[in-house]
């Protein structure tokens, strides 16, 4: 016997299920991590703080569900910007639940995606920094950043303006 599907109050298809904080079903019932919202509407800067506040919090589903929100909402010519960088949080999603060839082929598509934005990067989105992090072996404890951090930690071998001596 099937079990009806969740949908939400406009008859969508929903899982309602808890999830883990890797974004994992649990059982009805379960006590799950708290979930972002769905549907959202969110200014980019907003979905962008938002999901990088998620990423620094170890949470990349959920960070990955924040910008497929704002791919849905894009307009045309920034679609493709959104989806990679749902898909770079999808592949972090992927390595911090052990599945590093998944992690590989999302973390590469995404980036082949946000790659032609390099030139003229939207809201202040990091790209060559993204394409940059795509390149090195993904790894759970290795997030990335959306945009460059305004104030960096300092770091003893650098000069005040992130240069080395």
């Amino acid at each position: 016997m099937v079990s009806p599907r969740d949908r939400d109050a406009g008859g969508r298809a929903r899982n309602a299920r808890p999830r883990d904080a890797l974004g994992r079903p649990l059982p009805h019932g379960a006590a799950g991590e708290e979930r972002a919202p769905e549907g959202v509407p969110r200014t980019p800067d907003e979905a962008l703080t938002e999901a990088q506040r998620l990423l620094d919090a170890g949470r990349p589903f959920h960070a990955h569900e924040v910008l497929e929100d704002a791919w849905k909402a894009a307009p045309e010519e920034e679609r493709q910007l959104w989806r990679g960088l749902a898909q770079l949080a999808v592949g972090l999603t992927h390595a911090a639940r052990g599945n590093d060839r998944g992690a590989a082929r999302l973390v590469e598509r995404g980036a082949g995606n946000v790659a032609p934005y390099a030139a003229a990067p939207p809201h202040g989105v990091d790209v060559a920094g993204l394409v940059e992090w795509a390149r090195r072996p993904v790894a759970a404890d290795r997030p990335f950043l959306l945009r460059a951090r305004l104030a960096r930690p300092a770091d003893p071998g650098q000069t005040r303006h992130g240069r080395s001596p």
